[in-house]
């Protein structure tokens, strides 16, 4: 990758690490196309992790096609938003201070939180 460390994708829960090549090189082409740098907040999630040993079955995150990526300012969002979207990311979460995109199967969604 050119833009991230592998170790920015760590699970915060257990240090794993298994995320999807392909992904890591869609996220890595998604910072080239929006110009400006992402703070990784959370990458792989072990199944074990809190938040995915809540869900009835492993989360994209747990798969290693998703990531949440810090933002805050207005126009980095829409870009970002508008990069993945153009780049075919199928999921789109919203929160006031971080994006979530993954690469999941299914038809296309948005979210906020």
């Amino acid at each position: 990758m050119k833009y991230f460390k592998i170790e920015e994708f760590d699970c915060q829960h257990t240090g794993k690490n298994e995320m999807n090549p392909d992904f890591l090189e869609k996220i890595d082409n998604l910072r080239l196309a929006c110009g400006f740098p992402f703070i990784v907040t959370s990458g792989y999630r072990d199944p074990s992790h809190p938040i995915e040993a809540k869900k009835s079955k492993p989360g994209t995150h747990a798969q290693g096609i998703a990531c949440d990526i810090k933002i805050t300012n207005p126009h980095q969002r829409y870009l970002l938003i508008s990069r993945a979207i153009s780049m075919e990311f199928r999921g789109i979460g919203i929160a006031p201070d971080f994006i979530h995109v993954d690469f999941r199967r299914e038809p296309g969604v948005i979210w906020t939180y």
